[in-house]
């Protein structure tokens, strides 16, 4: 599947989160649902934040699953009410499961960027892909069951998108809840984070990340310590990672600082044309992604006087601890992180060419690294 039909909701490499049976690591995030569902506590909009890749999505579709297969809460008549659920755990052959693993559960709409007329993925949600959820709603009503929505992800939201959801969430429909799931809640409307509950999301302990890339099939190394610390507790990132040898392209990283201030050129260059090549949009990305851990590290080895451990490259620890010696060159490399990464971003909202945006990059790491030499 080439970048530009990629699904927007599923992480390069990794399963659909509607295909994760388990989640791992965000017990507390499911105790809480959990928890207001028992106490008749059930809010119709829910906001699921916390960084990209730790299971956000895959506990939107755990959650949209357990609403839809789960009989409504009674007084249980003669016999008292039923035990409150322990877990959000529903039999993969119940017939809620098999619908929504073949995408026919008529109960649940998923919400995500959606292709224009000329067949391209969209940049953003728009209104029309909020307004259609009428037509959802009104289909789903005739059956008085419970109907979930999940907006992956609410921050995609243009605005005429947003006050579309918002007028939903101050009027939802009955027996509705709406799961948005978000990576910078601070991009949202501050009165669509009004009404809804927020469930908060953390990066991944070793274990759980390795449970999770278990999961998935994922091939790890051998010794994951590399993969452990650039993926920073998230799954997706990982299998990002492991997907595009994200793992061998920090070393690269590494290798070229390791080269400055006397910059080697061929392999800035063939870095350069690496971003450029087959599947450069996710590479370009991830590159970005590696070179803010990079200038992170950096800063941090100057900040605390001794590089961060473990390494996430072979001699990285020794690159790192020559080019940031002191506290002073701790704040240049946050400066020039700032720099990197505004350019960068503008570069790609631009369509500026990434070979010439790595190149730029590169160039003002060495003016760092050459700085008071």
């Amino acid at each position: 599947m080439s970048d530009e039909f990629q699904p927007p909701d599923q992480a390069p490499g990794a399963p659909h989160p509607r295909e994760t049976p388990r989640l791992y690591g965000q017990e507390e995030a499911e105790r809480a649902f959990l928890d207001a569902y028992s106490s008749d506590r059930l809010h119709h909009g829910w906001l699921l934040t916390g960084p990209q890749g730790v299971g956000k999505a895959t506990l939107a579709w755990r959650i949209a699953r357990f609403l839809l297969a789960t009989p409504p809460q009674s007084d249980g008549g003669l016999f008292g009410a039923p035990p409150p659920p322990k877990t959000l755990d529903i039999d993969p052959n119940h017939p809620v499961s098999r619908h929504i693993l073949a995408g026919a559960e008529p109960g649940l709409a998923p919400i995500t960027r959606s292709v224009n007329e000329q067949g391209k993925l969209r940049s953003e949600i728009v209104v029309e892909d909020i307004r259609k959820l009428g037509r959802f709603f009104g289909l789903s009503a005739a059956d008085g069951g419970r109907r979930v929505v999940i907006v992956d992800s609410a921050d995609e939201m243009n605005t005429n998108a947003a006050n579309a959801l918002l007028k939903m969430l101050e009027e939802p429909p009955a027996r509705t809840t709406l799961l948005l799931v978000s990576h910078q809640p601070s991009r949202l409307l501050p009165t669509i984070r009004s009404r809804c509950r927020m469930l908060r999301l953390s990066p991944l302990e070793p274990d759980a990340l390795q449970a999770a890339l278990d999961q998935a099939g994922a091939e790890v190394p051998s010794a994951p310590e590399s993969l452990t610390t650039l993926a920073g507790g998230s799954v997706g990132t990982a299998l990002r990672l492991l997907a595009l040898d994200g793992l061998a392209l920090y070393a690269e990283l590494v290798a070229i600082l390791a080269s400055m201030p006397r910059l080697d050129r061929p392999r800035a260059l063939a870095l350069a044309e690496a971003a450029a090549g087959r599947d450069s949009a996710q590479r370009f990305d991830l590159l970005l992604y590696l070179t803010d851990i990079a200038l992170l590290r950096l800063s941090r080895t100057g900040a605390t006087g001794q590089p961060p451990l473990p390494e996430a490259a072979p001699g990285e620890a020794q690159v790192l601890a020559r080019l940031a010696p002191d506290p002073g060159s701790a704040r240049r490399w946050a400066e020039t992180a700032t720099i990197v990464s505004a350019r960068a971003r503008h570069g790609q909202a631009v369509n500026l060419d990434p070979a010439a945006l790595v190149l730029d990059t590169v160039f003002k790491m060495q003016d760092t690294a050459s700085w008071g030499r």
